[in-house]
């Protein structure tokens, strides 16, 4: 990897932690340990070993399980608040040290910062508006998309980072727009 993918592939890591801190997880230790697509240093290579791999495989079932029930999702994104954002932390370091051109530190705060704001975004923003509009009733078809989209963010990231660029544009611009229409329809 260069600099640039290195970059897109820790942002994309990072995402997807954002939405579900262990599918990017698993996605790196699965892809580490059984192909070469992505080859990672120590201490990182431990996402490849056994018992974390079943232990994260525990953690996604918990975390799915808990994030489709209504009342329960947003105590786990209480909680989550602190896990994910050192989840892409970790994913963004992990990343950036098989390149070693990107300094750990700095890997480690953008890492959590990306984390951090798509997880702020989901449980503060996104969930509770689906919440409300569906009384309810959105918040299973939510979070299936939103792990489906963890799975392939967190797949593209290391396949090919230059697409979670053009995704990520895309969310992005998504957003603004979204909100440009929100503040124009309250004027």
């Amino acid at each position: 990897m260069d600099f640039i993918t290195t970059i897109l592939s820790g942002l994309g890591l990072s995402a997807s932690a954002g939405l579900n801190a262990y599918i990017p997880m698993m996605v790196v230790g699965l892809l580490n340990r059984y192909t070469s697509l992505i080859e990672l240093d120590e201490p990182y290579s431990l996402l490849s070993n056994s018992w974390v791999l079943g232990t994260v495989a525990i953690l996604i079932v918990v975390e799915t399980l808990a994030d489709n029930i209504p009342a329960v999702n947003h105590l786990n994104d209480a909680i989550q608040t602190f896990i994910r954002p050192a989840a892409g932390a970790v994913m963004f370091a992990a990343t950036a040290s098989e390149v070693g051109s990107v300094n750990q530190v700095l890997a480690l705060i953008a890492g959590l910062l990306v984390a951090g704001s798509v997880h702020a975004t989901k449980a503060v923003v996104v969930r509770p508006a689906v919440n409300v509009a569906t009384a309810g009733l959105g918040n299973t078809p939510a979070s299936v998309s939103e792990d489906v989209f963890a799975v392939a963010v967190s797949v593209l990231a290391v396949v090919l980072p230059i697409a979670v660029g053009v995704v990520l544009i895309g969310v992005l611009f998504l957003y603004f727009r979204w909100r440009s229409r929100r503040r124009a329809s309250t004027v």
